[in-house]
């Protein structure tokens, strides 16, 4: 900003210097400071940017021209222009406009989208004679075809595509196809900003305008403070309600000024609520927000309207206090018209009589709104003179709003007279004081006492103290971080034997840290194998199920009867047959003697591959490395580990051989009545029982092995999926945890060994221990140092800023002694 106090000049360096100690330390780096660099960013900003943002015909430039009572800005019912206007502070001599206008491109583009939502063709060239007169009149139809300009969002919309063509035709030596083009107002041979704004207001103008630059005087804009118009947030051409939403949500935004129409509606437009939720997730933002709820003269004449509008502030908006309820046509024009007489006619010889325009706010109808209309005079003859909309709104106001004391202001809007003369009567009875009561009564003044008072003098301490804020968490890690290093250094021995006597003292403790360190790594890897989080185990025993499956598939598929009726023939010499059972028999023991060896095989594997794995991790271990310190071996933990792999492994071996053993035993549904294996068995014994030799039974070899399918898949799929995981989890169990038991305590009765181990190098690493903790310690406090010279610059900050109580947290002699006391 422009008016930071001498002690703030270096802010933005100590708030850097912090961040940087913070990056340094690997505990804090990861700590969010987006915040704060948003916050410091604001700080030391040279401008703070206030946004007025609203639906198109919401009043936010009447509203905007009544704030530093002046017309600077165009303002319509309905669309009118995408124009961003900025106005900046500049000194009385020194006031000047800057315009930039759109390509030829983008208004080829607007035009286009114009032409399609009103249905006309879009085929034609804008830069041809007679396209623009075609669309013109196009537009006419659509207007009267809709009862007026602001009948609807149709007539709103053709009325914006004939500004639009008017002010490319005006204007079509000053826009470039491709680039903006900027210009001075010198360069338009504008004298004063008065022409210059009086120029850019134009509807047609401002229909072509991209950007609008104003640099004028006036107190609340000093201070870097800049008002920026937006189009509006429904726009009908897309890229206009865009550019707002993205000023919304630029960082270089520090507020918002939210003009809401729900006082002529009852109720917030799903874009209304859109702009709010936007502002919110704005950090440059934060509580920054202005609510302006304008029209409110709408209210004066509903009472329905009125009760729905308290409601909507009561429910949504009981937790802010900047909600601001104005009109800003009556409240610009009172103050303008504060100063006219009876000799001007209250303005209308002036004020009005110079505009030779429409005047335009967003309180009326089409047929009142804008208009300046000729009246009847009674005798049939039609007056010339025309009815400014404020003036219509000022009878209006005199006669039916409610607001005017009757004691105090006796006041007739008569029938017989014109609206003018009903006026330039009303304002010789009544004076300054039926003037100071219309703006009051419009709100403006109270919400350019709230804006004003907070541009200046509630802005900068917020802004500091929303730094403050920021930074105070940061601090207050920094600050204990340093002081528990500090702490730790201090309690350090600073001679050698000192710290040998310290080391070996410790020595107990590290060794039973040590054990415990392993007994939980031990406990935590079974708790991730039994949970199913152990990839490495869970992709073995995924192999395991695949061999089993696949072996089984195999060996049905490879069955030889023929062979099995062989070996049950030659079993029984005295007999040259034999029945399906024998043949039977043969194939369950051969099958599960099979499955018995694939089992076996692939539980070794999976016993042998996890106990690798188990060794792995503790080679990886921080306990693993410290024990090889104070031992110079890993006190018999791989030794352990190979041993009980073995038992283990011969535990599951067994288990598998007892798993498998049991194949040969048929399941125990399988004579079921009305199963399909008692059926497949008794087709089977019909075919094999025709006669007596190998041949009959060679043929039922497809059935056989069906019938044979029917048994083993669901004793091996039980096997694999239910019950043999549960066995090998609950081995593991048994042997591991405890082992690691066994093996912490042996550790800890390694203490005589540690000594005798860890006195042969202990005097070296004391002195190196003790040269490493002065430097640390210097370290520290050079960083200490550091730090209080960063937070004594922000502090002073502060104090100059009398947030006295938003003070960062120093380290200081007397905060070490507080701590240690602590």
């Amino acid at each position: 900003m422009t008016q930071n106090s001498p002690q703030c000049q270096n802010l933005q360096e100590h708030v850097e210097s912090l961040l940087q100690l913070l990056r340094q330390e690997s505990s804090l780096r990861q700590q969010d400071i987006t915040a704060v660099q948003a916050s410091l960013k604001k700080a030391i900003a040279p401008e703070f940017e206030i946004v007025f943002a609203g639906a198109f015909s919401a009043g936010k430039s009447m509203l905007i021209n009544a704030l530093l009572e002046r017309e600077l800005l165009y303002s319509a019912e309905g669309h009118a222009t995408g124009t961003e206007c900025y106005i900046a502070f500049a000194e009385p001599d020194k006031e000047r406009v800057v315009l930039t206008f759109l390509s030829e491109v983008e208004i080829r583009e607007q035009a286009y989208a114009l032409c399609e939502k009103l249905g006309l063709t879009t085929e034609l060239n804008i830069n041809q004679t007679d396209v623009v007169p075609l669309l013109s009149q196009g537009c006419k139809i659509i207007i009267e075809k809709e009862g007026g300009e602001n009948k609807s969002e149709l007539a709103k919309q053709a009325k914006a595509l004939m500004l639009l063509l008017e002010g490319f035709e005006a204007n079509r030596d000053r826009i470039h196809t491709l680039e903006n083009a900027t210009y001075s107002m010198e360069q338009f041979n504008f004298s004063n900003l008065k022409e210059a704004a009086s120029y850019a207001r134009r509807g047609s103008n401002s229909a072509v305008l991209k950007r609008v630059e104003y640099y004028c005087y006036h107190p609340l804009l000093q201070d870097g403070n800049i008002i920026i118009d937006t189009p509006g947030i429904d726009a009908p051409v897309q890229r206009d309600a865009e550019l707002t939403y993205n000023k919304i949500e630029s960082p270089d935004t520090s507020a918002v000024v939210c003009v809401l129409k729900a006082a002529s509606s009852g109720e917030m437009t799903t874009e209304e609520t859109e702009l709010m939720e936007k502002t919110k997730g704005n950090p440059g933002i934060r509580d920054r927000l202005f609510y302006i709820f304008n029209r409110i003269d709408e209210t004066w004449y509903n009472t329905q309207l009125r009760q729905r509008l308290e409601n909507l502030i009561n429910s949504d908006f009981r937790d802010t206090t900047r909600v601001y309820k104005t009109s800003g046509l009556l409240g610009f024009y009172g103050s303008l018209i504060k100063n006219t007489t009876t000799r001007d006619r209250f303005g209308l010889n002036t004020i009005f009589a110079e505009r030779g325009r429409v005047d335009v706010d967003s309180n009326l109808d089409s047929e009142s709104i804008g208009k300046t209309r000729p009246y009847n005079t009674g005798n049939g003859s039609e007056n010339s003179e025309e009815t400014p909309q404020f003036i219509s709104e000022f009878n209006r106001y005199c006669a039916n709003s409610g607001k005017l004391s009757p004691s105090q202001f006796r006041i007739s809007v008569n029938s017989y007279e014109t609206p003018n003369e009903n006026y330039v009567r009303i304002l010789a009875e009544q004076g300054r004081p039926l003037i100071e009561q219309l703006i009051q009564d419009s709100g403006i003044e109270d919400f350019r006492r709230g804006i004003t008072r907070y541009l200046t003098e509630e802005k900068r301490p917020q802004l500091f103290k929303n730094l403050a804020d920021d930074l105070e968490d940061l601090c207050i890690q920094l600050r204990k971080h340093y002081q528990t290093i500090q702490r730790n250094l201090d309690s350090q021995p600073r001679e050698i034997e000192a710290m040998k006597a310290q080391e070996l003292l410790r020595l107990n403790q590290e060794l039973q840290q040590v054990g415990q360190d392993f007994r939980e790594h031990i406990a935590t890897e079974i708790n991730e194998m039994i949970m199913n989080k152990c990839d490495i185990f869970d992709n073995d025993f995924r192999q395991l199920q695949s061999r089993m499956i696949r072996r089984l598939d195999e060996l049905l598929d490879s069955f030889s009867v023929e062979a099995a009726y062989g070996r049950t023939v030659i079993a029984h010499p005295r007999n040259a047959t034999a029945p399906l059972i024998a043949v039977l028999v043969e194939a369950l023991y051969y099958l599960a003697n099979q499955l018995e060896d694939i089992l076996v095989e692939s539980t070794a594997s999976l016993v042998a591959n996890f106990f690798q794995y188990l060794k792995d991790s503790v080679r990886k271990s921080e306990y693993y490395r410290l024990l090889y310190r104070l031992l110079g071996n890993d006190g018999g933990i791989e030794q352990q580990l190979d041993e009980l792999s073995k038992q283990v492994s011969d535990a599951l071996v067994n288990a598998a051989g007892v798993e498998c053993d049991r194949y040969v035993r048929e399941s125990p549904r399988f004579y079921d009545e009305d199963t399909f294996s008692i059926y497949q068995f008794r087709q089977t014994l019909q075919q094999t029982s025709q006669g007596y030799d190998c041949e009959n039974m060679v043929d039922a070899q497809p059935a056989i092995r069906q019938l044979l399918r029917l048994d083993f898949e669901p004793k091996v799929s039980q096997t694999i999926r239910k019950t043999f995981r549960q066995t090998v989890n609950k081995t593991l169990k048994d042997h591991l945890l405890p082992m690691a038991q066994k093996q912490a305590d042996d550790i800890l009765q390694k203490y005589s060994q540690a000594r005798d181990y860890v006195e042969q190098t202990l005097a070296q690493e004391a002195e190196e221990k003790i040269a490493r903790n002065q430097r640390l310690q210097g370290e520290n406090e050079e960083k200490m140092e550091k730090y209080d010279r960063a937070v004594s610059g922000i502090n002073s900050c502060l104090q100059a800023m009398k947030l006295h109580e938003h003070l960062l947290p120093a380290i200081g002699q007397n905060d070490n002694v507080s701590m240690d006391c602590e």
